[in-house]
Parts: structure tokens; sequence; C-alpha cells
């Protein structure tokens, strides 16, 4: 497959919606998109089925004259790189061995940097830019957004403060141009080996603000706490759902003798966590974010460092911090069930405790007709 048709397949298929998040190649499949979380077929000319041939051949488009991801490709089954179309759209793309063949999936970058109203973010989250050191850590699942947001913060401090930032990326995705801060964006394999070594290296280059792609493993989270500690300021991910098992993660990558030592660092240098969950509109028109934030204060500070007790928990402290900005899953998604931007269905897949949200919807339920219906139904299968 030339790089031309490629080129040409792939503005087909971004032009079925300008909502896209993913493009998927798998052989014995056509050419797929994500469309609002739903796999949707779409019609190339001369490509009704992808075989193992046109997937080898759009990998090898994608991956040009990059060595590493060859290698990596070859070593391990996988490679992960960024890709552009001059005048189209970026990319950040996972290439993967299956069943002996190849696979590929594009996640969709925008080539604008989104801002806190593009993305809906809270408000409260804009505090971030003015912190001098500490952790914040935006956590949440596969294709949450997260990368989206850590890029409206930046872009934020960009416009804002007159710093040095350096971010860590695995691969670069969104595209910082130097505004008043200047900032220096390192790439995983093409300009370092591991994120623990370029945070390490990033730590003699002066920044005022780290973002690392995601902490991965015990070594990153010690010198990212390390970077926080000696007042810088470090901004990441983890693969977690919510705040209280994004501490739980952090705490296990440590033997069991260190604990005490993890969790009072933990408590002493977080200062936000915040969890993202998309959910379809109720009006079909796209996904809309429910965001969770935990904020550091003594009581959630005490938490972290002794766990919880007495009856009461993280999550307790979440709930009853509405008045210094915390806020829950189960509170946000609430307001947008009875706001009307999610249905009560949706809402209730995505609660962190189901029984209670149902509970706190009950009056919603018995006033919006299938809505009621719906909310019968889940308690009485709660009950049987």
């Amino acid at each position: 497959m030339s790089t031309l048709n490629f080129a040409q397949m792939i503005q087909q298929m971004l032009a079925v919606s300008n909502q896209i998040s993913d493009l998927i190649f798998s052989p014995g499949r056509p050419p797929q998109v994500e469309l609002i979380g739903q796999l949707t077929p779409v019609k190339i000319p001369g490509i009704d089925i992808l075989t193992p041939a046109h997937t080898e051949g759009i990998a090898n488009a994608l991956i040009g004259n990059q060595t590493t991801a060859r290698e990596s490709l070859e070593k391990s089954g996988s490679a992960d790189l960024s890709f552009s179309i001059q005048g189209l759209s970026r990319f950040r793309v996972n290439i993967f061995k299956q069943r002996g063949t190849i696979a590929i999936v594009m996640r969709v970058v925008p080539n604008a940097i989104p801002s806190f109203a593009d993305l809906g973010l809270p408000d409260q989250l804009k505090a971030i830019a003015d912190l001098k050191n500490g952790v914040v850590l935006v956590t949440g699942p596969t294709g949450s957004g997260k990368s989206s947001t850590l890029a409206a913060i930046i872009d934020l401090i960009n416009e804002t403060k007159y710093y040095h930032v350096v971010t860590i990326e695995d691969p670069i995705e969104f595209m910082h141009r130097h505004k008043k801060s200047t900032v220096h964006q390192r790439e995983l394999h093409a300009d370092t080996n591991n994120f623990a070594h370029a945070l390490r290296a990033a730590l003699r280059q002066a920044p005022k603000v780290i973002l690392v792609g995601e902490i991965r493993d015990r070594d990153t989270l010690e010198v990212a706490l390390e970077a926080s500690e000696t007042g810088h300021l470090v901004l990441s991910t983890l693969h977690t759902t919510d705040a209280p098992k994004t501490v739980g993660r952090m705490v296990g990558l440590f033997p069991t003798d260190q604990e005490h030592v993890i969790r009072t660092r933990l408590s002493n240098s977080f200062k936000f966590i915040v969890s993202q969950r998309l959910l379809p509109r109720a009006d079909g028109n796209g996904r809309i974010a429910a965001i969770e934030i935990l904020k550091s204060n003594a009581r959630t500070r005490d938490y972290i460092e002794k766990g919880d007790r007495d009856g009461k928990s993280l999550y307790d402290a979440m709930a009853d911090g509405e008045l210094e900005g915390m806020q829950t899953f189960d509170h946000v998604l609430e307001g947008l069930t009875r706001e009307g931007f999610v249905s009560l269905h949706d809402a209730l897949a995505y609660a962190t405790n189901r029984n209670n949200l149902m509970l706190r919807l009950a009056d919603f339920g018995a006033d919006t007709g299938s809505g009621a219906e719906s909310l019968k139904s889940s308690m009485l299968d709660l009950i049987s």
C-alpha cells in the first residue's frame, strides 16, 4: 500500500464524523472507526475486508524509517509511535501482532490543544497551574481523556506562567508551542530510553513543571516523589479507576515493609488525584466526562498516611470535601442525570457504588416514566 493511498484511506475514514476517537485495522474485518464508543465499519473502495497483507502494508507505512519501533514490533510483538499527516491529523499509534498477523489502532489526536471549556473540566482544577510543587495524577481507563486533560493543564501553565516545562511522553501527542513558558517535549525511545531515566535527567534541566506520560513502575514513582520533594510540580497518569484505587496501586508498587514510608511520602507530596470516566450523552451527541477530584487537605493526607479506619475512608473525605473543591463520581453522576446529560441506565452502569446512586436517584426515577421502570428493575435485580 503506497503512502499516498494510505493517506487517502485515512482521510476517508476521518470524513465519517468529527467525533472519531480511533481508527482500527484488523485482518478479516473492514476498516473501522470508533465513534462515540461504538465500532463502525467504513467502506473504502477496493478494500471490503482487510487482509494480513493490507495490515502489514499499513504498519510499514506508519513505521517508515523508525528503527526502534520496527525492532520493538519484532522483539516484543507491539510498538508505540506517533504519526501525522500534514494538514489532516496526528495520531498515537499501537501496532501489535495477533494470531500471526498484524493489527493496528490509531488514536486521533486533535490538532488544537483543548481548553478547560472544551473538555468541560471543573474550574477548581485551574488551581493546579498555581501549584509550586507536589504530584498531580490524572487517572482513568484507556480512552478516558487523561492526555487531553493534562494537555489543557500544561497549556494553561504555558499561557500564564514564565516556567520551564519538560514533558516525557510515549509518544508525544499534543504539540505545545512556546508561549510565556518554554516547553520541551521528549519522546520515549526517540529521545530517551525510559520514563525513570528521563525523569532523573529532568531534575538537572531546571524545570518548574515535569509531565511524565505514565507512572508504570516503582522506579518512576520513586523519582516522581523525589522530584516533588525537591520543589518540582510533577504531572502524570495512572490506569486506575478512582482515587482510593490510585493510592492502593502506588502503595502496592513497594514491598509491604515499606508501606508506612511510602504512605507518608505520598500524603506529603500529592496535591490532586483527578479520575475520569467518559459516558455516552443522553442525546447521542458524543460523550461527556464525569470527573472525581481528591484534593490534599489535613483529612485526606491523614487517610493516605494511615489508611481507612473507624468506618471512615478516603471516599468519605472526598464526599465531605465539596466546599474545598472535591467531588465523587457518584455525586457528579447524580447531577448529570438530573440535568439530563446522561441517562439513568448509563449513570448506574458507570457508578462507583451503584446501590447508593440508585437510592439517591429514587425520586428522579419516580418522576421520569421510563426512568422509573429502569430504576424499579434495577432495584428488583438488587434484592433478587
